[in-house]
């Protein structure tokens, strides 16, 4: 018999979360745009990578400026006005293709924005969320929270190919804004309790006690640095679809579609069968196997890709890189929301959602290296530096290995 899941239990959340499905639909909808666009003008790796390096270091800039304002203002009204924003640069971007008037600079140009504008809406995410639910519940929320981000990753990579396929690239930001819209919606209609504001008033004064509180905190350190590596030279293969599908796979959009749907279904599934687990004993060994699986997984995929080119081991290998990325994603990020102070999740929470702009800033020096050695080589460089870093420092970190027994102190 199906269970409901906790979160879902309460009308606030459930609103919210419905919501947030809609502006991450939204957020893959602009991803893929950007993606295939710029391989559209330029054929180029690097330019797929210049994309990631314009829209990663806006939002990583910010980001700590973001978590500050995260903890002082009304983070309803700051996300409602964060995803205002992007869906009128997305709406823009559809105007200048349809025009024929889009260049490569305006796509970099409204990634720096997007970046910028998100640096401030992610924290907001992070520290609204909780605070809709009882806290017993809060590993239901951020397995949910996942759901959201690898659950569209099923559905809509697939149908933007198609999409670009059947109606051109404009009518995926079309689509995407329309997300956006959405949720903005639901932010006008959503009664968030009162959340008392934190911070002494100075925001750079702020953003340093946050800082420092990280800093002081070896096991908060050392999970958030766990996920900038792996996302820095792990997660790069996925600004690197464009290459994979086009020059080594040659499957076109709809084929690069279905390679990232595909490892949607790995990622949800993996969270449905983690979401299912009881206790936090499990956590440590998610961390440590999670990453090794992960960047092994990496690896092979771009090398048989190149070597082997075939298409169904292309999927089923992004099946399995989706499943395991999530399972150290998931034991990561639950185990910060149940330690972090509930004054502090704005800016630590906000410092952890850096991660998804690592990601796209790992792109850039992957394109850079598939500029000399090519996009299989390159990704698969990435692929086996997570595997070392979780077969070493990883692995031997006593507060990763004791990390169950740390969370069940706090329970």
């Amino acid at each position: 018999m199906f269970n409901i899941p906790p979160a879902l239990r309460y009308a606030r959340y459930r609103a919210y979360w419905l919501g947030t499905l809609a502006s991450v639909g939204g957020y893959q909808m602009l991803w893929f745009g950007q993606g295939w666009l710029v391989f559209e003008l330029t054929g180029s790796p690097l330019y797929l990578g210049y994309v990631g390096l314009a829209n990663a270091s806006a939002a990583i800039a910010l980001n700590q400026f973001g978590g500050v304002f995260a903890d002082k203002l009304d983070k309803r009204k700051l996300i409602l006005v964060t995803q205002l924003v992007i869906a009128v640069l997305v709406f823009a971007l559809a105007a200048l293709i349809l025009t024929e008037t889009v260049r490569v600079w305006h796509i970099i140009l409204i990634a720096v924005v997007t970046g910028a504008v998100d640096a401030f809406g992610q924290p907001a995410h992070d520290a609204l969320y909780p605070h809709l639910i009882p806290r017993k519940t809060i590993v239901s929320a951020v397995a949910l929270d996942q759901v959201a981000w690898e659950g569209t990753r099923i559905v809509v990579p697939a149908l933007a190919g198609l999409v670009v396929s059947l109606a051109g690239t404009a009518t995926v930001f079309f689509v995407s804004g329309a997300g956006f819209v959405a949720m903005t919606l639901v932010l006008l209609m959503l009664d968030v309790p009162k959340i008392p504001a934190s911070g002494v008033g100075n925001p750079l004064r702020d953003m340093a006690e946050g800082l420092r509180f990280i800093g002081g905190n070896t096991l908060f350190r050392f999970l958030i640095a766990t996920l900038f590596f792996n996302s820095f030279f792990g997660m790069s293969y996925l600004q690197m679809m464009p290459a994979f599908a086009v020059d080594v796979l040659e499957v076109g959009a709809d084929g690069q579609g279905v390679l990232m749907s595909v490892g949607g279904v790995g990622a949800l599934m993996a969270i449905l069968a983690l979401g299912s687990m009881s206790g936090s004993s499990y956590r440590g060994p998610m961390v440590v196997g999670g990453g090794l699986a992960f960047g092994l997984s990496v690896t092979v995929f771009a090398l048989t890709s190149q070597h082997v080119g075939s298409y169904p081991l292309a999927l089923a290998l992004m099946f399995v890189m989706g499943a395991t990325s999530s399972i150290y994603v998931v034991a990561i990020i639950s185990s910060l929301q149940q330690l972090v102070p509930a004054n502090m999740r704005g800016r630590v929470m906000g410092f952890t959602s850096i991660t998804w702009y690592i990601g796209p800033l790992g792109a850039f020096q992957t394109g850079a290296i598939a500029e000399l050695v090519g996009v299989s080589a390159a990704v698969a460089i990435g692929g086996t530096l997570v595997t070392l870093f979780a077969l070493g420092p990883t692995i031997l970190n006593r507060h990763v290995r004791n990390l169950g027994v740390i969370l069940q102190e706090r329970e």
